[in-house]
């Protein structure tokens, strides 16, 4: 008897008869001699709504009270999907973050998770039920609050329970048939792929690609974990996201070039204009953006003007951190000496990453030549050694993603499906 770990997401539970759709699949997967435990998100977009409805009462809600809100979402789904499975004639237990033993640190909205103790759960298994879980949530015994993850927490979620529970997979759906080239609501001839390395798939995801969560994809390597992405809404065998450190001897496989086209509208860019180009300035501008817990993506600076002997530095950072760090810098301009600051929050980030970069020669050429073609202007270049990351304008960084996911043959030769979700 196999321990699968499922994950089904908002789109996969976002009405009552989407609910008995996921009820039938895991089910079916108890039927085939599974044991199953199943971490699932709140419906639709309830998560959203409810952020909507807290912001209306209060423009900063109470990051405490802010968590006991959102994590309800879940725990009625978890609930609803509980019942269904139960209508079917099998046993099937809901259990919230922390009844499931999800223990987290002490921070509201972007909880980290520190030990799964999944001793409830184990019982249950024990005894011939199908385990449901709140995802997004834990229980902090710093504090004894609820907390939740952050976006995509719910991945997060599965990931750590498969991981204590020594699952034998962790499977999670979505409302696409997989891991694509790019995202199929920008890109309609993006590909499926049959898998995928946990490197790339952990560069995707920082980069912006929404179809796993960075964290859950982080832990997963981690813990040697393997996670299998497939559609809620068919049989599709989805996306294996696989360790090549782990594979058996004789099983390596040859990898694409590229793996996939990333895009992220989420971030925003500062300027600092007229840093005196001294040793040690650069220093103390980041240290105090770290001190706001900002999150740095990609950094520039330019040549100094030898007139002048003074420099800018471009950096960009998650839209939610611009205005802490911004207020942050320019408290400290005296101390400084810069001349101004500049915030752009109009950008694109556009991320084209695979293994095989590391060896293949003329990508970076290929990547400017598409770029040039379409008329798309790069403002910022950042590399590493499996990707490339330009920096553009937002509207136009869709079309920069079309033009360099067929540059590099990755269309497919139909238009990818998207069953559910509004991409919110």
């Amino acid at each position: 008897m196999s321990l699968i770990v499922q994950k089904f997401g908002g789109s996969s539970v976002a009405d009552a008869e989407s609910i008995k759709r996921v009820a039938k699949r895991i089910v079916e997967t108890r039927k085939a001699g599974n044991d199953v435990v199943v971490a699932v998100s709140a419906m639709g977009d309830t998560t959203d709504e409810l952020l909507d409805l807290a912001t209306e009462v209060t423009p900063i809600p109470a990051p405490r009270e802010l968590d006991m809100l959102l994590s309800a979402g879940e725990r009625i789904s978890m609930a609803l999907l509980a019942m269904a499975i139960k209508s079917m004639g099998h046993e099937a237990r809901s259990f919230t973050g922390s009844q499931a033993g999800m223990i987290t640190d002490a921070t509201h909205g972007a909880a980290r998770i520190v030990d799964v103790t999944p001793v409830r759960l184990r019982e249950a298994l024990d005894e011939g039920a199908i385990v449901i879980v709140a995802g997004f949530q834990g229980f902090s015994r710093e504090s004894r609050d609820i907390t939740t993850l952050g976006r995509g927490g719910s991945d997060t979620t599965a990931v750590a329970l498969a991981a204590a529970l020594d699952a034998d997979v962790c499977e999670i759906y979505t409302d696409v048939d997989g891991v694509f080239t790019s995202d199929p609501r920008i890109v309609k001839k993006a590909r499926k792929l049959d898998r995928i390395t946990s490197e790339e798939m952990l560069e995707l995801a920082a980069s912006g690609a929404k179809v796993l969560h960075i964290r859950a994809v982080e832990f997963a390597r981690r813990h040697g974990v393997t996670l299998h992405v497939r559609s809620s809404f068919n049989n599709s065998e989805g996306t294996i996201v696989y360790d090549p450190s782990r594979l058996p001897e004789g099983a390596a496989v040859e990898e694409s070039v590229i793996a996939g086209v990333a895009v992220d509208l989420t971030e925003a860019k500062i300027t600092v204009v007229g840093v005196p180009d001294v040793p040690g300035v650069a220093a103390k501008i980041f240290k105090i953006v770290a001190n706001t817990n900002a999150n740095v993506d990609m950094i520039v600076q330019n040549v100094s003007a030898a007139s002048t002997g003074r420099t800018d530095i471009s950096f960009t950072l998650p839209k939610s951190d611009g205005e802490r760090a911004l207020t942050a810098l320019s408290n400290s301009q005296e101390a400084i000496g810069f001349n101004s600051l500049q915030y752009d929050d109009q950008i694109g980030k556009l991320s084209l990453v695979g293994n095989a970069m590391r060896s293949a020669a003329g990508v970076s050429a290929r990547l400017f030549e598409a770029l040039y073609e379409a008329g798309i202007n790069i403002e910022m270049i950042s590399t590493s050694e499996i990707r490339i990351s330009v920096v553009t304008r937002a509207d136009s960084v869709h079309a920069a993603a079309r033009a360099v996911h067929t540059a590099f043959e990755l269309d497919g030769e139909d238009d990818a499906v998207v069953h559910a979700g509004t991409g919110r």
